[in-house]
């Protein structure tokens, strides 16, 4: 140790305390918050200030990058220069800053995540608006400091006239703080600050009908309103943002087509990640992305598979993608000199309090400059009033300094005035010049009584401050880019799909869609039929019903499994089509298939699981009811709905309430009828108890149907196209587990019964042949006949064609056009495809 040097014991915690508290004040002050008045961080002052030393103003050439970035480095910012260098860039780029403040010349990065070229390749000038953030800096009307060398003054702040915070935002994470502000529409916050000046103690209720919501550099759509205004009133909130999307047909598909994306978002990133998702099946139903995007704007399509629903592919988009993400607002900013959380009226505060600083600093200069001017203007006019004299005293002394202090003496001037005569020109003693130095004379009276008056009433100054803010707006406004949707917010899929009702179809080989009801038309009795779906060999339709888009599907299988499903999630198709296998939705076993279908409202309404009951039926007579509740909580793999015995296999599943009647038919023409009750509730797993005695080994139940309405009519439909509706109280209630009483007459003629239905005049009925011709006609066709009668023919038969299935639809009246000569003439069946 040197000689005079001692060592001072500290505490290395105090010291560490003392030393991270100096950094993190250092950081939040002078890095990474901006400035609540100009709404600029050190470092775009500085860049704004070097720019402004430069002289690159927007009407100059550009001047290289790196010019600007070592000015800025070596008089103001002692930091790297890819700090400076960034900030500039971001500065200029169009998807970063909703108003720029640099003109950009050259490669400055792209919205795909590129890196903007090396700043020694890329130019840069000020914009327009840059100049009016730095209007009368050069008249005092900001503190100056020195910079970190001592050895020039940068501003503190810049007297802007824009209010720079609100209409670009800032971000920026500090120590033991962050800030993130989203930008705003110039336009509305020029309407907001003029109410708010109007009106000081204006609600913010108030100042949200002037601005409405953040506006995006990115445009899209802010979804849903909440967010928005918690941001507001408090100075946080969470707005979630989504991409702006249309639909388009492209190459004969469907195609969402993506125009704008939310703000901060990359879109080569979201594009490599939606792929990744499709990859991995997250996301189904879409065949290519595209990004065909140009210097006309920005268009990413999403080209999806035949069979996708648009609403359903969109919302797993916005769910797993960046077409929708959130911006956490945080509007933390420096108040004089110090972090604070601020609302939207703080930020407007704020920022007229600053105009409002500006503008008397600046009369105060003007009017300073204007009466040492004034000044001097009456020194040259009593100069000019008395010129031979002054020229005879001039020529008379010896030199300057002589002639001044005369004047001063014959005339009683000041020492500037007499420099001001002294030095004055020949010509300014033509006429003309003496009557331009009076009309100047007057005019800097008036315009000094102008800023007296000025800075005796604030109402002027306010009134001026509003008149340089609608120079801003007429100069600056331009529209809206983000749109808002009020309704939006956390919504399920399901709200996005409109609860229509739908004909869900299942071939026999397992084929399922959904269809639009209108898709269907009605005919009359005995018509041919239209052809209803495209199926392949040996294919046929099994099952049709109707539902309604919100509804949740529950499948039974024949092994006695449940699986579960969203009407909305079945894929859409035309009455032509197809349809998916449905092993490919649902976790079905090879050698299971799915027999009963059961259609309920929300399985998560507690009141209504508990008050419903699932009763199933079985080929060989065997039937089972399980509360609703039980089923009410799915697994990806199914659960167990009922334990089958051997030999047999689930044939039926219906939904009831516990009060209902229970019919049972067999192939054979036999029917049973028992109340509900008779049979008790019993869990999953239970393989329940015998629903009728079948007549002999071929014999097997058929159908079942449970009722409530005693007023319902039975109708039974044979394989040959025979069919009869009779009233409910033809079949005589008897025990459960009994022989039955006979439905139809059961000939050669009419075929073995396939079909049982409760049907009413209001309903219609879908009948679907084994060929796959389809017919559609009114209940109230048919006539109601006795119990043992043989039935009317519904359907004409061709050849070795049978009935494949017969179920209800709602009638509709818009529905009702007779249709039977359009489609008489089509007799095409698959097998002849």
């Amino acid at each position: 140790m040197s000689d005079g040097e001692k060592l001072i014991p500290i505490n290395i915690e105090d010291e560490m305390k003392s030393a991270y508290i100096d950094y993190s004040m250092s950081v939040i002050v002078s890095r990474a918050l901006p400035d609540v008045r100009d709404g600029l961080k050190p470092v775009h002052r500085r860049v704004l200030y070097g720019m402004y030393d430069l002289g690159v103003f927007s009407n100059r050439a550009h001047k290289k990058s790196a010019r600007i970035v070592g000015e800025v480095l070596g008089k103001y910012h002692p930091h790297g220069d890819s700090s400076v260098y960034d900030a500039m860039v971001r500065m200029a780029q169009e998807w970063s800053l909703r108003y720029l403040l640099v003109d950009g010349q050259g490669n400055f990065g792209s919205i795909d995540g590129d890196s903007p070229a090396a700043m020694r390749y890329t130019e840069a000038r000020m914009k327009k608006m840059s100049e009016d953030i730095m209007a009368d800096i050069d008249k005092e009307t900001v503190d100056f400091q020195l910079n970190f060398d001592d050895t020039l003054q940068e501003p503190t702040v810049m007297p802007t006239r824009i209010p720079n915070l609100l209409i670009n935002g800032a971000s920026g994470i500090a120590v033991g703080m962050a800030t993130n502000m989203p930008p705003h529409n110039l336009s509305e916050v020029v309407d907001g600050t003029l109410a708010y000046i109007d009106n000081t103690e204006i609600e913010i209720d108030e100042l949200m009908q002037h601005i409405k919501a953040p506006d995006f550099p990115t445009g899209g759509v802010i979804y849903g309103y909440d967010g928005v205004r918690e941001a507001f009133k408090t100075g946080r909130g969470r707005i979630v943002l989504r991409a702006k999307v249309g639909f388009e047909e492209v190459n004969g598909r469907e195609a969402i087509i993506v125009t704008e994306i939310p703000y901060q978002v990359n879109k080569a990133e979201m594009i490599k990640k939606t792929a990744d998702l499709i990859n991995d099946k997250r996301i189904e139903g879409i065949s290519n992305i595209r990004d065909e995007s140009d210097r006309s704007g920005m268009r990413v399509v999403y080209e999806l598979k035949r069979d996708a629903v648009p609403n359903v592919v969109l919302n797993m988009l916005f769910k797993y993608t960046q077409l929708q993400s959130s911006f956490s607002v945080n509007n933390i900013a420096l108040v004089n000199g110090r972090p604070q959380m601020l609302n939207l009226k703080d930020l407007i505060h704020y920022f007229v309090e600053h105009r409002h600083d500006v503008v008397v600093r600046r009369t105060k200069y003007e009017l300073r400059k204007a009466e040492e001017r004034a000044h001097i203007l009456e020194g040259l006019i009593i100069a000019s009033d008395n010129i031979d004299e002054v020229i005879a005293l001039i020529r008379a002394s010896k030199d300057g300094d002589e002639a001044r202090a005369k004047l001063i003496e014959r005339f009683n001037l000041s020492e500037i005035q007499a420099r001001a005569i002294v030095e004055m020109r020949l010509r300014q003693l033509t006429g003309l010049e003496q009557d331009k130095l009076r009309a100047e004379y007057e005019e800097i009276m008036k315009l000094i009584q102008h800023l007296k008056d000025l800075l005796d009433n604030k109402d002027l100054r306010m009134n001026l401050i509003k008149e340089e803010l609608l120079e801003v707006k007429e100069k600056y406004g331009d529209e809206r880019r983000s749109q808002i949707e009020y309704s939006g917010g956390d919504v399920s899929i399901e709200d996005l799909i409109a609860d229509e009702n739908v004909v869900i179809t299942i071939s026999h080989a397992g084929y399922i869609k959904r269809t639009s009801l209108s898709e269907y038309k009605t005919q009359n009795r005995g018509g041919v039929g239209q052809k209803g779906v495209a199926t392949r060999d040996q294919d046929f339709l099994e099952h049709l019903f109707v539902a309604t888009n919100h509804q949740y599907l529950l499948f039974f299988t024949q092994k006695g499994k449940c699986f579960w499903m969203r009407v909305y999630e079945i894929p859409e198709g035309s009455k032509a089509s197809k349809g998916r296998a449905i092993q490919n939705l649902i976790n079905i076993e090879s050698d299971d298939k799915v027999k009963a279908f059961i259609c309920t409202q929300d399985l998560k309404d507690e009141e209504y699981t508990n008050s419903h009951y699932v009763i199933m039926a079985t080929k060989k007579g065997i039937v089972k009811k399980t509360p609703l509740e039980q089923y009410s909580r799915p697994r990806q793999n199914g659960i167990n709905a009922i334990t089958i015995r051997e030999d047999d296999e689930l044939l039926e599943a219906k939904l009831t309430n516990g009060e209902s009647q229970v019919l049972i038919a067999v192939r054979s023409g036999k029917l049973v009828r028992f109340e509900e009750g008779k049979t008790r509730p019993m869990g999953r797993t239970a393989s329940g108890v015998r629903g009728i005695t079948l007549a002999n080994d071929q014999d097997e139940v058929i159908g079942m149907v449970s009722v409530n309405d005693m007023n319902s009519e039975i109708l039974v439909v044979s394989e040959k196209g025979y069919g009869k509706r009779s009233s409910l109280e033809d079949y005589r209630i008897t025990n459960r587990g009994g022989k039955g009483v006979k439905t139809l007459n059961i000939t050669e003629k009419t075929g073995a019964l396939v079909s049982i239905n409760s049907v009413t005049d209001a309903d219609d009925l879908m009948i679907i042949n084994k060929s796959g011709i389809t017919i559609r006609m009114e209940v109230s066709d048919l006539r109601v006949v006795g119990r043992a009668t043989q039935g009317v023919r519904l359907i004409n038969i061709k050849g070795n064609d049978s009935i494949a299935a017969v179920t209800k639809v709602m009638k509709e009246d818009e529905e009702s056009a007779e249709d039977q000569s359009e489609n008489s003439e089509i007799e095409a069946s698959n097998n002849e495809e």
